[in-house]
């Protein structure tokens, strides 16, 4: 994969719309090149992650919960990887040959740690989504108030749906 022919993938990932052609190529340059062979586990449930996983070529498959989700190329796997220390949330399969860019953690701290604007960037993108994922909680905390005394709670890594502890405890005469 020719360095352009990189670059083409990550201009498509929503994280690194707006980035400047030099630090999409400073990323691509730092970015693993990866063909995994059909049947081969490219992320495991559970597993320490340290890097992102972008589909590039081929056919993935996603289990979560024992149920299987096709990814299509172009998708980034493990983002947060990138960044944060975290564990994969799901197990990603090739099905068939696939073509990906393993994107570090360490790489990506180091280009962020040079390019002070890509830290920026990275930083308002992900402040985006958070802000994003707390408007999805808040309707889904809405959705949820006629059915009882339900909170939305986030624990730092994940969001959960918990219903008080004291109201399903003191029964109906609470």
């Amino acid at each position: 994969m020719a360095n352009e022919t990189l670059v083409a993938p990550l201009m498509r990932v929503r994280l690194f719309q707006g980035l400047s052609m030099p630090q999409l190529a400073a990323i691509a340059r730092r970015a693993e090149r990866i063909v995994y062979r059909d049947g081969a586990v490219i992320t495991e449930e559970g597993d320490v992650a340290d890097a992102a996983i972008l589909i590039v070529a081929g056919d993935t498959e996603r289990i979560n919960a024992g149920i299987r989700e096709r990814i299509e190329p172009g998708s980034l796997v493990g983002e947060m990887a990138m960044l944060i220390d975290h564990t994969y949330g799901s197990t990603v399969v090739a099905r068939g040959p696939v073509k990906a860019l393993r994107l570090t953690r360490m790489a990506m701290h180091e280009l962020m740690t040079e390019d002070r604007a890509l830290s920026e960037h990275m930083v308002a993108r992900i402040s985006s989504r958070l802000s994003a994922m707390l408007e999805d909680l808040r309707a889904v905390d809405g959705s949820l108030a006629p059915l009882g005394n339900w909170t939305v709670a986030v624990d730092g890594s994940s969001a959960s749906v918990v219903q008080s502890a004291a109201r399903a405890l003191s029964g109906p005469n609470g």
